[in-house]
Order: C-alpha cells, then sequence, then structure tokens
C-alpha cells in the first residue's frame, strides 16, 4: 500500500514511517513526485493538514496522509501554534525558532510555562475526498528555560516531559514514538483506517 506523504520534512518521514509500517503502509514523501509545498492558509491544524494531504494526492496522483502540527504555550494564548515552523520568520530555522520562543517566555516563572504539543492527521483516497480521516493528538509538557537534550527536531530541546523527567530531545526514538502528540494522532489514525478497512469503504490495494 503506497501513499505520498504530505511533508518535506524529513524528521517527520522518518518518525511516521516505521508508526505506519505494521499495516503495510509504505509511505513515499512528496519529494519524490516533485511536488511543490502546500500554501497552508488554514486557520487551524485540521485544515492545513487536509489543505496539504488535497495537494499532494492531486499532484502525485495517489492517497495522500499529511500532517500539521504545532506548540501551543499557555501563556501565549497557544503561540505558535500553527505557526510553530515559521514562527521567527518563513525561512528560520529551529535555533532561531527556539531563541524566539525563550525570548516571548522571558520572565515567565517555571509554573506558568505550560505547553502541549498539537498532531492532526488527514487522509484522503483521493484529491476531492468528501470523507477525508483525520486523527489528533495532544502531548502535554512544560516549555524549560534553555535546550537540553540532542535528539528529535524542531522544538524538542525546549520542551519537558514530566512523566519522563527530561526534554522531548533526549528521549529515546522508540519511547518518543510512542507517547509523542504525532505518535497519539498516528495510533488513532491506524485504528481509523483499521475499520474502514474492515467495513470496505477502503481497499487494500489502495
Amino acid at each position: 500500500m503506497e501513499l505520498v506523504l504530505a511533508t518535506g520534512n524529513a524528521g517527520k518521514v522518518a518518525e511516521l514511517a516505521p508508526l505506519l509500517a505494521p499495516l503495510g503502509i509504505r509511505l513515499r514523501p512528496q519529494s519524490d513526485f516533485g511536488v511543490s509545498e502546500a500554501v497552508e492558509s488554514g486557520l487551524s491544524f485540521a485544515e492545513n493538514a487536509l489543505i496539504k494531504a488535497r495537494h499532494a494526492s492531486r499532484r502525485a496522483g495517489l492517497p495522500a496522509l499529511a500532517d500539521d502540527s504545532g506548540l501551543c504555550v499557555d501563556a501565549l494564548d497557544g503561540a505558535p501554534g500553527i505557526y510553530s515552523a515559521r514562527y521567527a520568520g518563513p525561512r528560520a530555522g529551529a535555533s532561531a525558532n527556539n531563541e524566539k520562543l525563550l525570548q516571548a517566555l522571558m520572565g515567565i516563572p517555571a509554573g506558568k510555562r505550560g505547553a502541549h504539543f498539537h498532531a492532526t492527521l488527514a487522509f484522503v483516497r483521493h484529491a476531492n475526498d468528501q470523507e477525508p480521516l483525520l486523527a489528533e493528538g495532544r502531548w502535554f509538557g512544560t516549555i524549560l528555560d534553555s535546550p537540553q537534550g540532542e535528539g528529535g527536531f524542531g522544538y524538542d530541546p525546549l520542551f519537558f516531559v514530566p512523566e519522563y523527567g527530561c526534554s522531548a530531545a533526549q528521549l529515546v526514538p522508540g519511547i518518543k514514538n510512542r507517547v509523542s502528540h504525532r505518535g497519539q494522532a498516528v495510533a488513532r489514525f491506524l485504528s481509523l483506517f483499521q475499520e474502514r478497512l474492515r467495513t470496505g469503504e477502503l481497499k487494500p490495494g489502495i
């Protein structure tokens, strides 16, 4: 079963591929098909995920899976949210985004630095699918006052996970894949996907 993954982010491909492997799903990044990045004009994670999935499916001619995710910080009224990847500017990298976040939280005490990662997965059978499959996940934690750890990507070095007493960047990949917002969304997606296979809404050979 081959799907086009609507992302150019190598980190997302690396995280999602092993989680979907049990269903026999082979993910191919949209770059394999020369698909450009979609314009993320939505006002929510779900809207942007669907925009990206439909765009990739239309260009590649395959069913498509897209992920839209971000960090929502309580003290910043949910920012950076859907703008997480471009928080410090359209061409800014993770370091610049992390630095801007730390500046925005300057002086905010530890007890008020709550945050969560949000992920929405959107699956479409074709570009005009009127019954897309949506699955969401949330991962709660707090924002550190300095980066910790070398693993992960994005805001992981600043996201402290209370249950494990370390940052997301310090978790081993197997644990992170299971407990993260994306891991939760994938688990929900797999359940919904398998249900659609059982009811005949999806065919194994798509």
